[in-house]
C-alpha cells in the first residue's frame, strides 16, 4: 500500500504539508466567544464508548490526544464535550496551532495542551490516552503506517481511537483535478496560492456538464469557496487515498481492534439491494470486508471517506439481547441528543425521532436517574414500556446503560 520512501523524502513531504497549513490554516471555522454550538457524539467519551461497547463507561477522567488537531475546531469541542478529561492537540503547523490555541482561549476551553509534533513523534508525549481522535490526517502522511502505529503505542489498554482517511472512488474527481493542478503548475508547485488561483481559473473556464465541475458543484463547491478548503481539497503535497482493501492493511498494521465504522448506517447492504433479497442472501456468503467492498463498488459516489473506531484489547462490551440483564441495568439519558425534553427530538446522529406519550415518560424518568439510580425493572414497574421499546430507544441511542451484573 505505501511504498517507504527514504526519511529525507519523508521530511521534505512533511515541510510541504507544514507549508500548506501555515499559508491555510485549516479548518477555517470562525473563532467564537461561546462554546462551540451542538456536538459531534464522536468527540465525546461516553457516546463513543456506548457506541462502541455499549454500555456508560466506567470513569470520565481521562486523557484525549487530538492527533493532528489543525487549527483546533475539533479539540475545541474535545474540550467542551468532556469536562473531567484532560486534552493534548498535536500538530507540525505552528500558523495552525496558533489558531487552535486562540480558539480554545476565546471559548474557554481551558483544559487542553498543544504541541508543535508530527503524529510519528507521537511518543514525545508523556503518558497514554483512553480516546485517539485523528481525523482526515493519516492520509497525508508520507507513511501512514508509521503515523498509525505511533498513535497505537499511546493508546490505554481499553482504550479507543476514532480515524478519518479519504476513499480513492468517491474522490476520483477529486483526483483528476489535483493531477491538473499540478500540471498546470510545472515548477511552480509549492506556491500554495499560486494553485489555488489555476484551479478557480480551471473551474470557471471547464463546460457546466463537464463531469469533475459537476461532482464539486454537488458535493464541495459551499465550503470550496474558502481558499483554505479549496487548497486542503485541490494542492495538498501529499494524499493518500484508500479502498477497502488498502484501508484494512492500515488498520492491521495498527495491532488495534477494528470496532466497526462511525457511519454504520453507509455501510448497510440492504440501503442499495433492498429490492432483490436474493443477492443480500448471496452477500451473507462473503466476509465482512468483502462485503464492505461490494458497498463501496455499487455506491462510489457517498464512500469518499472511512471513518472508523479501533480499540486496544481488554475492550469491555456488553451484550443486551437477555431481558433479564437488561432489567437490571441502570440507563440514563444519551449525552448527545437535541431537543429535550420534548416527544420529538434528534438523536445522537440528529436524526428526527418521534417518542409515543409511553416512551417520553420513560425516557423522563431515565432523564432523573443520574440521582436515583433506578434500574429499568424499576422504571418499568411505575412507567410501563414494552421490553421492544426500551430496545429501540437503546438501538436510537436515546439511552445509555451502566451493567450492574
Amino acid at each position: 500500500m505505501n511504498k517507504t520512501k527514504p526519511e529525507s523524502g519523508n521530511r521534505e513531504i512533511s515541510t510541504a504539508v507544514q507549508r500548506l497549513y501555515d499559508t491555510y490554516p485549516f479548518p477555517p471555522e470562525p473563532l467564537l466567544d461561546e462554546p462551540p454550538p451542538g456536538y459531534n457524539w464522536r468527540w465525546n467519551w461516553v457516546a463513543a464508548y456506548n457506541f462502541c461497547l455499549g454500555q456508560k463507561p466506567p470513569t470520565e477522567k481521562i486523557r484525549i490526544l487530538d492527533a493532528g488537531c489543525g487549527t483546533g475546531v475539533g479539540t475545541e469541542y474535545l474540550v467542551h464535550l468532556n469536562p473531567e478529561a484532560e486534552v493534548v492537540g498535536i500538530d507540525l503547523s505552528s500558523g495552525a496551532l496558533e489558531v487552535a490555541k486562540e480558539r480554545c482561549r476565546r471559548s474557554g476551553a481551558n483544559r487542553v495542551q498543544f504541541h508543535q509534533l508530527n503524529l510519528v513523534e507521537a511518543d514525545q508525549l508523556p503518558g497514554e490516552f483512553d480516546l485517539i481522535n485523528c481525523v482526515g490526517v493519516l492520509h497525508h502522511l508520507p507513511d501512514p503506517i508509521a503515523g498509525i502505529q505511533a498513535l497505537a503505542k499511546k493508546l490505554a489498554n481499553g482504550g479507543l481511537m476514532h480515524v478519518f482517511v479519504y476513499a480513492e472512488l468517491g474522490r476520483w474527481e477529486i483526483r483528476l483535478m489535483q493531477q491538473a493542478i499540478a500540471l498546470l503548475q510545472n515548477n511552480q508547485r509549492g506556491d500554495y496560492q499560486d494553485g489555488v488561483q489555476i484551479g478557480r481559473k480551471i473551474f470557471a473556464s471547464l463546460p457546466e456538464n463537464n463531469r469533475i465541475v459537476k461532482r464539486e458543484k454537488e458535493r464541495w463547491s459551499l465550503e470550496n469557496q474558502r481558499d483554505e478548503c479549496f487548497a486542503d481539497m485541490y494542492v495538498h503535497p501529499q494524499e493518500i487515498d484508500y479502498n477497502i482493501e488498502t484501508l484494512f492493511e492500515l488498520i492491521e498494521a495498527s495491532g488495534l481492534k477494528f470496532i466497526g465504522f462511525s457511519n454504520p448506517q453507509i455501510w448497510k447492504l440492504e440501503r442499495l439491494l433492498d429490492k432483490a433479497p436474493e443477492l443480500i442472501a448471496r452477500a451473507s456468503q462473503l466476509s465482512e470486508k468483502e462485503r464492505y467492498r461490494l458497498i463501496e463498488l455499487l455506491d462510489p459516489d457517498n464512500i469518499t471517506h472511512y471513518e472508523f473506531f479501533l480499540g486496544r484489547e481488554p475492550l469491555s462490551s456488553v451484550d443486551w439481547s437477555s431481558e433479564e440483564k437488561l432489567k437490571a441495568a441502570t440507563p440514563e439519558l444519551h449525552p448527545c441528543i437535541d431537543g429535550w425534553e420534548s416527544q420529538c427530538l434528534f438523536n445522537y446522529d440528529y436524526q428526527i425521532i418521534n417518542l409515543s406519550e409511553a416512551e417520553f415518560e420513560f425516557m423522563k424518568a431515565c432523564a432523573r436517574n443520574t440521582e436515583s439510580k433506578r434500574s429499568i425493572g424499576e422504571i418499568l414497574a411505575e412507567n410501563p414500556l414494552e421490553i421492544e421499546k426500551v430496545r429501540s430507544l437503546l438501538k436510537n441511542q436515546l439511552i445509555i446503560l451502566t451493567n450492574e451484573q
